[in-house]
């Protein structure tokens, strides 16, 4: 009887976009944290670090454009939908350039034990999950494109 050679099927890479705010610095590092160990999950973090020259633009509309090219390639955008996020411009225009310069669909995270959360981001998001590895995990697999 010869035995037959089972193979795991390659991962598929999720290009994703994390929008924040760098206030809540730990929510960011906390959901990064989830994608990084979570099994059978491999992720391209496309998000924009707190130390990157985009930070430094001259004006509002080489910010955007800076932002605009890294959310162009990926897949999907995931917000952190804490309150905080209905009064941050930037978030407002990362949603923005996901939803009307490239139709990305976006993954909302409520915060963990959150009692209120950004209904701006809410009523923009394609799914709106809770503070959860698989639940965040398993949204992001069904939107992305």
């Amino acid at each position: 009887m010869i035995k037959k050679k089972t193979f795991m099927p390659k991962l598929k890479t999720y290009k994703l976009f994390i929008s924040h705010s760098w206030t809540y610095r730990s929510h960011y590092e906390k959901l990064v944290g989830f994608f990084d160990e979570h099994k059978n999950f491999k992720w391209a973090n496309y998000s924009v670090p707190k130390d990157d020259p985009i930070h430094n633009a001259d004006n509002d509309e080489e910010l955007y454009q800076a932002i605009k090219n890294q959310i162009k390639p990926v897949q999907c955008v995931v917000i952190l939908a804490g309150v905080y996020s209905s009064y941050s411009k930037w978030i407002n225009k990362e949603i923005k350039i996901s939803k009307e310069d490239f139709d990305k669909p976006i993954v909302a995270v409520e915060p963990w034990g959150s009692q209120k959360t950004s209904q701006v981001v809410k009523d923009k998001a394609d799914a709106i999950v809770k503070w959860q590895s698989s639940s965040i995990v398993s949204k992001i697999r069904e939107v992305s494109l």
